[in-house]
């Protein structure tokens, strides 16, 4: 059976000062020069949602054919955040449960689409990138809001987009996936450039501000986490 390979690159750390030397010491093995793929057949959205306690969480990945959106296998994992809330660090409350998630599906994605951030990140290594180096796959983070930077606003069209910019560095892109709707902030992760991200985000999205990858994800991880209270 085929399976997504996940690399054993680090223990899960117990501190933030660990965390954080995980998350700089795999930062250069980032591919960020790759194009990425330019044709997608299929897409996996993930996504946690957390319980009111805040710590019982539902992390589930959900894999869709790109021609017709439909989910073609999902994945969800019930269990509790593996850290403290860190700022900068949040990925690792959710990684561990992401993980086991994406080690039982018997599909490997073309894309990864996180709902969160990529390079946007304070140490440029979010959650899309963690993921990306952890498969090896082509990974981006979408994330509803900003986490750091500045942008200017982009036109008000669909695909209409400006940079987001943090200490004179290009770090991501506000992206408007509707016309008149709030953008959401493209960032890469591993394996796929910019400008290929964002045609990717904007094929995922034709009706909605979020794409169908983190809706469906979002929605399945909600259910779940219903189901297990």
């Amino acid at each position: 059976m085929i399976s997504v390979d996940i690399r054993e690159l680090h223990a899960w750390p117990e501190t933030p000062e660990e965390a954080a030397a995980i998350q700089d010491r795999l930062r250069p093995l980032l591919d960020l020069g790759h194009p990425g793929p330019r044709t997608v057949r299929t897409a996996a959205g993930l996504d946690v949602a957390y319980a009111e306690d805040g710590d019982r969480l539902a992390a589930t990945v959900v894999v869709l054919d790109t021609t017709t959106l439909k989910v073609i296998e999902e994945s969800t994992v019930v269990g509790t955040a593996a850290f403290d809330y860190v700022p900068g660090l949040f990925a690792f409350r959710e990684l561990p449960a992401l993980v086991d998630a994406l080690r039982r599906l018997t599909i490997v994605p073309d894309l990864l689409v996180s709902d969160g951030h990529g390079l946007a990140h304070p140490r440029r290594f979010g959650l899309a990138c963690h993921v990306g180096a952890l498969t090896g796959l082509p990974s981006i983070g979408v994330g509803k809001t900003r986490l750091l930077g500045s942008y200017d606003p982009p036109g008000e069209r669909r695909g209409d987009a400006s940079p987001l910019t943090d200490g004179g560095e290009v770090v991501g892109r506000a992206l408007r996936t509707q016309p008149r709707v709030k953008p959401v902030f493209v960032s890469v992760g591993h394996r796929i450039d910019l400008d290929t991200a964002c045609r990717h985000v904007l094929a995922l999205s034709p009706r909605y501000r979020l794409p169908e990858t983190t809706r469906q994800a979002d929605r399945l991880c909600r259910e779940a986490l219903r189901r297990a209270a």
